[in-house]
């Protein structure tokens, strides 16, 4: 089977020359500082000349951009670009290059400097790649070559940081087996450091490092990637940190992408899991030739006036524009989990109720879907319902069916009340939006380990004491959904989801070693002195008339648009609170016949109005 893998390959790359003359040359001779030498292809346009120049480093073999170039440039012959591909130093044409603790910026540094020599460069050069292609880019431009004009960075940061390897104090069991099956060797150096100590924080010390940012940024990333916050931390980082002369110039896009590697689902195609979005077809592609265009051609293509954020709103699916990550206007609504499964904004009227789920180590629950990497895992929305939600151990929680589209946009929580009969055991949650024909589209999961959940420095771990409630937050990353009219949002609850997750073994004993294997009979609380919920940031919460909201119960708001005042046309309430399009209250007023706007500007508003049967979230526009 490898022999006949090996032959596909290699005659797909035959194919590739054939179809494309524009591999001018192979260079194995690109000279690093140390002596050592790098392996490239260089692709020049069929015309001679001095050109801009993107560069691409790959751990990955630099020969599969002989069958086809990035960028959807196809052939470099036409265009007006020459593309430089280098293996890493250590691997495939670059392998007698290795030598311990390598430093790729440098390496980086080197070739940038290197090509501005060649009589094909006009000496701008960009840099280009996904993943660990993108990770290089930020470690070249920290070294700050001469002649990097700009960078491209898909779905990567530099971070090298512990909640990314341990979410919630959980090993990323099929993330990491990717990772080290590519070459990296992680596992032994990770599974040797499960504690937040020393070594984490200078790691996250030297590989974060925004403030030595000296070029453009264009940051491309994905929803259902698995480096979400990665991205986020960065931008953020680049737009208060870096350079004065740069700071204005970093650009960031979130389509509604998966990491990709390998299938269908990439940075940039329609296909995603099991949805398809048409609306954001090549728009990675086509934005960064747009980005190269205006820094290494000087061309005058309106990319300074492109939005500092554009991302793509799924349910939607439309792509929208902001300054700054998360939006403003969104509120920060709790949905609470009731003992009839259902998802409600009111607290539960039980006083005793809870809910079991049984987690034996030996059957998981399965991975399906989501921000995975192992390449033998789906990656992106599946449909968690056939089998996630089909097995016995498992909670779910959905709300009544959404009446008007309900918008997410930013980062959450799961706020959980739980205990457990073991002295350590994980809870774990899958966010879902149901569709009207009954798929629960997974959006995004995360999981704690509960021996860390008042840190994960080793002084902070603790076992749990059986029958004992401890209360929990769960981060929800972050994400832009509209949950439109018909469907409805969903939280399920379990204690596993492997492989993307380590199972938790339950003994309290030594993590990730062998050992005795329990099972768990683990509660989650349901009651209104221990009221799990989950929050989210949505611009409101209005639910269907024939599901737990009586008919007594509809409001309108009137005018709306309003200038001076406004009414609420039911009576069937106690007190509104009125807050701004960020989320602050202005004012709490009793129930009254009309509320004056007359000190407020022209804007958007939120009106949340009180009744003994909820909470209803209203828009209201102040003209």
């Amino acid at each position: 089977m490898k022999r006949n893998s090996l032959f596909l390959i290699l005659f797909l790359i035959s194919i590739g020359l054939c179809k494309s003359q524009t591999l001018v040359q192979t260079v194995d001779s690109i000279p690093m500082r140390d002596g050592k030498k790098l392996a490239a292809d260089i692709y020049l346009p069929s015309t001679p000349g001095q050109y801009p120049v993107i560069l691409v480093q790959t751990p990955y073999n630099r020969l599969y951009y002989r069958i086809n170039q990035p960028l959807g440039l196809g052939s470099i012959a036409g265009t007006p670009y020459a593309l430089v591909v280098v293996d890493w130093r250590g691997y495939y044409g670059s392998a007698s290059a290795m030598v311990a603790n390598a430093d790729r910026g440098k390496d980086g540094y080197d070739v940038v400097e290197w090509i501005a020599t060649k009589s094909w460069s006009n000496g701008k050069i960009g840099t280009w790649g996904p993943s660990a292609l993108g990770k290089i880019q930020f470690q070249t431009a920290k070294e700050n070559p001469p002649h990097l004009v700009c960078a491209a960075p898909l779905v990567a940061g530099p971070q090298f940081n512990y909640w990314e390897y341990f979410p919630g104090g959980v090993y990323r069991t099929e993330y990491v087996q990717q990772l080290d099956n590519l070459g990296f060797g992680l596992a032994t150096t990770l599974l040797n450091n499960p504690l937040y100590n020393t070594t984490w924080q200078y790691a996250e010390a030297i590989n974060y490092y925004p403030q030595s940012m000296n070029v453009p940024l264009f940051m491309v990333g994905g929803w259902y990637d698995h480096n979400v916050e990665v991205m986020m931390q960065m931008f953020n980082g680049v737009q208060t940190s870096s350079p004065l002369a740069v700071r204005s110039k970093h650009k960031l896009m979130m389509g509604p992408w998966a990491h990709g590697g390998f299938g269908t689902a990439q940075v940039g195609t329609c296909n995603q899991g099991e949805l398809t979005y048409n609306e954001a077809c090549g728009w990675s592609d086509s934005l960064a030739l747009r980005f190269f265009d205006f820094y290494l051609r000087d061309l005058s293509n309106g990319w300074e006036s492109e939005p500092v954020v554009q991302y793509f709103q799924m349910g939607e699916n439309t792509w929208q524009q902001t300054a700054t990550w998360p939006p403003t206007g969104m509120l920060a609504i709790k949905l609470f989990f009731n003992d009839n499964n259902s998802l409600t904004p009111t607290l539960p009227t039980s006083t005793t109720a809870s809910a079991n789920i049984t987690y034996d180590p030996h059957n998981p629950s399965p991975t399906i879907g989501g921000s995975t990497l192992r390449n033998d895992l789906h990656q992106g929305p599946y449909n968690q319902a056939p089998l996630v939600e089909s097995r016995n151990d498992i909670l779910i929680y959905t709300t009544p069916i959404l009446t008007q589209n309900t918008v997410l946009k930013g980062s959450g929580r799961v706020h959980l009340f739980v205990s457990s009969n073991r002295p350590d055991t994980d809870f774990g949650f899958r966010l879902t939006d149901v569709y009207p024909d009954g798929r629960s589209m997974l959006l995004v999961d995360n999981i704690q380990r509960m021996r860390f959940r008042a840190g994960f420095h080793a002084a902070d771990t603790a076992s749990m004491q059986s029958g004992q409630i401890y209360e929990i937050d769960i981060p929800i990353h972050d994400l832009a959904n509209t949950f439109l009219a018909g469907h409805r949002i969903r939280i399920d609850i379990t204690s596993s989801n492997y492989p993307r997750f380590d199972n938790n073994l339950n003994n309290g004993g030594k993590m990730y070693s062998t050992g005795d294997t329990l099972t768990a009979l683990n509660k989650v609380y349901l009651n209104n002195s221990h009221a799990s919920f989950i929050e989210l940031p949505l611009n409101s919460y209005i639910v269907g008339l024939n599901e737990n909201v009586p008919q007594e119960d509809q409001f309108q708001i009137v005018p709306n648009p309003a200038n001076e005042s406004f009414s609420i046309t039911n009576e069937n309430y106690n007190e509104i609170n009125l807050y701004n399009i960020n989320g602050v209250k202005i004012f709490t007023q009793q129930k009254s016949e009309r509320y004056n706007l007359n000190f407020l500007p022209a804007g958007i508003y939120f009106v949340e109005i009180i009744s003994s049967n909820g909470i209803r979230m209203m828009k209201l526009v102040k003209m």
